[in-house]
């Protein structure tokens, strides 16, 4: 009967199902902390953000992720910290993963850090067996999951200035199989390796140009590449266009509302087969800093 959840579950997980995929985001460049923690604090600035991404909407069962972190400098030790709490329902699936994070930054040269972080996380399974269409309602074997309990610990380097950044990462370590048949799994997690880079480029005083770049690699999934261009308007406005080789096209945009605070929105048309089925992934985020006086504000720095 497990063997027959794997076959239900194929459709929505797509790739997920050999090797389980981290969840995506479009907006990537905002969101680094979640898959580097040497991130942490890197804005000087207690940093507040919370992200909803609706995927393939139109489709039962289609990946919904919510996303919440905090991140700051831990005064002028050089050392940064951070928390974060993801919650990814696909299907009967729902994955709650609670981080914490520790970075510790060193002056390179004038312009440049570089900061090293450690992530600690654990990870709470659920599934619900009520929402699929069960063939033998007899079976003694196919039960719900909740909480299954996985800890996990990561690690990542970060290079940085004002308009500048080059990173690498593994947010986790661990393999954990879940509802595993023999050598299968409903859920798999396997090391994930994440090299994410971006550079501000001034246009003129009042336009900036941000091209950046996300590759993921995972053993038994195609490796993905992101590639993002962001064009900044008065230091207030924000557009730009993305492409996820072979998945999808994407266009967004973001307001800079105060010196603290930012909003963005991400629309996701999807390149491959499934854009028959659905009207495409929606994601919007929120960015609230409390900016530390003696420090100042950083601009331009939209990432």
């Amino acid at each position: 009967m497990k063997k027959i959840i794997l076959m239900l579950l194929v459709f929505f997980l797509g790739t997920k199902m050999f090797a389980q995929q981290d969840s995506q985001y479009t907006q990537y460049m905002y969101n680094t902390v979640n898959v580097n923690p040497a991130y942490a604090g890197s804005r000087g600035a207690l940093s507040i953000f919370g992200l909803h991404r609706t995927q393939w909407v139109g489709l039962d069962g289609a990946p919904v992720t919510n996303t919440f972190s905090m991140n700051s400098p831990l005064g002028d030790s050089g050392l940064g910290g951070g928390i974060s709490f993801v919650n990814d329902r696909i299907g009967p699936t729902a994955m709650n993963n609670i981080s914490a994070d520790l970075s510790y930054t060193i002056l390179v040269s004038e312009k440049y850090d570089l900061s090293f972080g450690i992530k600690g996380s654990v990870g709470l399974f659920n599934l619900d067996t009520e929402k699929l269409h069960i063939y033998d309602q007899s079976d003694a074997n196919l039960v719900s999951v909740k909480n299954e309990f996985s800890p996990n610990v990561g690690a990542g380097i970060y290079f940085h200035s004002d308009k500048t950044y080059l990173g690498l990462s593994v947010p986790q370590f661990l393999q954990t199989k879940r509802y595993a048949d023999n050598d299968r799994a409903v859920y798999l997690d396997k090391m994930h390796v994440y090299l994410i880079g971006g550079h501000v480029f001034d246009l003129s005083p009042s336009l900036q140009f941000k091209p950046a770049f996300l590759l993921k690699a995972v053993e038994g999934a195609p490796l993905q590449l992101d590639v993002s261009g962001n064009f900044m308007f008065n230091e207030k406005f924000v557009l730009g266009a993305s492409w996820r080789w072979g998945a999808a096209v994407s266009a967004m945009a973001g307001f800079q509302v105060t010196n603290g605070m930012y909003i963005g929105y991400g629309y996701d048309l999807e390149t491959t087969k499934l854009s028959h089925y659905n009207a495409g992934s929606h994601e919007i985020f929120l960015r609230f800093e409390l900016v530390n006086k003696n420090r100042g504000f950083i601009s331009p720095r939209f990432f």
